[in-house]
């Protein structure tokens, strides 16, 4: 088992209000499982991806990741587990707009001790998975979003993690270039990668396997 949820349940404080996000959620997820979670706005879904991706850690309940118990992990071991275990990939492309796309992918790499010419090589790889082998030395202001989205695909990808969490990774494409952006997602996981997708558009959740539904903090139903 690679994720397992236990009872998690998160809480925030709000203007002296308890604010409940997630209510003891109980979730499994295998390892080269395909999956999507969806609900609408305030359903408690960017909540347990936060909590999925080890960006969070829960008030209360159990998350064991790969057999850790990460539940009460400090941040400096959860940012360890995220640049070893987690690639990330966001609706916003988060790439640094004045560094090239070798650059962008390589950033993972020097967290994790690298030395450059590992790096140079480990982010080329990536690329070139990703169809950009021509576009390496472009700065994100000179790509397509497509091409950003691939970008931040490869640099999800260059630390060989155990699970890619994608958060609406269509969410800024027009359909044509989201739909190429899913064949990526389809592929990896034909490869063996975990995927997660966090999405609210039925037609990006019907690439996964299996779909979660949050609804009130809580998953609704599994299909």
């Amino acid at each position: 088992m690679l994720i397992e949820l236990q009872k998690i349940s998160k809480h925030y404080s709000m203007g002296g209000y308890d604010v409940p996000a997630l209510l003891e959620v109980d979730l499994k997820i295998d390892h080269g499982e395909y999956v999507a979670v969806m609900g609408p706005s305030g359903s408690g879904k960017s909540t347990l991806m936060n909590i999925l991706g080890c960006l969070d850690t829960p008030t209360s309940g159990v998350h064991l990741f790969d057999g850790l118990d990460v539940s009460h992990l400090d941040d400096d071991a959860l940012a360890a587990i995220r640049n070893r275990k987690i690639g990330f990939v966001f609706q916003n492309f988060n790439l640094l707009p004045r560094s090239s796309a070798l650059v962008n992918v390589e950033l993972p790499l020097v967290y994790a001790g690298l030395t450059p010419e590992q790096r140079h090589l480990q982010a080329r790889a990536a690329l070139e998975s990703v169809g950009l082998g021509q576009r390496m030395s472009h700065r994100p202001n000179e790509l397509s979003g497509g091409q950003r989205q691939r970008v931040s695909i490869a640099r999800a990808l260059v630390n060989r993690p155990s699970i890619i969490l994608a958060d609406e990774p269509t969410g800024n494409l027009d359909s044509r270039t989201g739909e190429e952006i899913m064949e990526i997602f389809d592929e990896l996981n034909r490869q063996g990668n975990t995927v997660i997708l966090v999405t609210h558009e039925e037609n990006i959740a019907g690439h996964a396997h299996r779909a979660i539904r949050m609804l009130d903090g809580r998953i609704s139903n599994h299909l």
